[in-house]
């Protein structure tokens, strides 16, 4: 079946309905709760949020939800509220129908692309979703305001595409692994029904971490963001072996590189983003961490992550 297409929050809440509704009668999961064969199991909806401009790690996103549940909603609205500066917003690139191509590829059932008019009705909306102190340290202090406005997006995506029954999914990417943590921060504090899911990040052969903004890299300042991927995986490496994870060493490796101006990089837990200075210089490495690294190349400003000890 073709891909379907909604435009605004009613026509993605009929179709989502109608597709659910679809698989039910399909698959026999009506009739039968109670019955001798048990409860019914209900359709699964899995969510993929994007702003479009679609790459392999995207793909990986939908084929992850496309597993795991029965139907698949992806949605490509690009979020003026989480963009600082006006000239980044007007930059980010609209590729929609190559990533409608890329989706139904994919087997994503419906893509929700609302203008910004369908999802913010009255203009820029006066109650948002504040990150706390977790979206003011490290992409946060760099981007003053970007996490409130990317939380305050998911909040209303995930309300409006949660289905009335039956399990619910959202699926992020790993590599934004700071927005990561709030999303399941958010869904936990506010209650929403749905689990969130991380995906792997999906790199290059040389290992750098996909991302829209890549395709604004030279070919030399392409070669010289590598220098991120391979300092994650030296922390990695150490992080397996058990030894000091000695980051002033990774610094300077990343210094090195004279066109790659680092923003930051950091060792934090995994859950509370909060700082692992222990066991990180002298000490062996134990237990679990995540290495987040922040750079600008020329004119891209790249963010990537890495999982230690897990």
């Amino acid at each position: 079946m073709a891909i379907a297409l909604a435009t605004t929050i009613a026509g993605l809440r009929k179709a989502s309905a109608a597709l659910l509704a679809e698989k039910s009668r399909a698959s026999g999961y009506e009739g039968t709760a109670g019955g001798a064969a048990g409860p019914a199991r209900l359709p699964s909806l899995g969510l993929v949020p994007t702003m479009g401009a679609l790459h392999a790690g995207h793909a990986g996103l939908a084929q992850a939800a496309v597993e795991h549940n029965d139907v698949v909603i992806a949605s490509i609205f690009v979020n003026a509220l989480q963009f600082g500066d006006p000239a980044d917003l007007d930059r980010y690139p609209r590729t929609f129908e190559a990533d409608m191509a890329l989706l139904e590829a994919a087997g994503v059932d419906l893509v929700f692309a609302p203008s910004a008019l369908e999802m913010y009705p009255g203009g820029e909306p006066l109650v948002r979703v504040a990150a706390g102190r977790l979206g003011q340290k490290y992409e946060g202090a760099s981007r003053p305001g970007h996490f409130d406005g990317a939380l305050t997006v998911v909040a209303k995506l995930l309300h409006v595409c949660q289905p009335a029954v039956g399990n619910y999914r959202a699926y992020f990417g790993q590599k934004d692994a700071q927005q990561l943590v709030l999303v399941r921060q958010m869904a936990n504090d506010l209650n929403f029904p749905v689990e969130i899911v991380a995906v792997p990040t999906v790199r290059s052969a040389e290992g750098l971490a996909l991302s829209s903004r890549n395709r604004f890299l030279s070919i030399t300042e392409r070669d010289a963001s590598l220098v991120l991927s391979r300092a994650l995986r030296l922390l990695r490496d150490r992080a397996d072996q058990h030894i000091p994870l000695d980051p002033e060493s990774v610094l300077e490796m990343i210094k090195s590189q004279p066109i790659t101006q680092l923003d930051y990089l950091e060792i934090v837990d995994p859950q509370t983003l909060e700082p692992r200075a222990e066991n990180c210089r002298e000490t062996p490495f134990t237990g679990e961490a995540l290495a987040l690294v922040a750079a600008r190349v020329g004119p891209v400003r790249l963010i990537d992550s890495m999982p230690l000890g897990y």
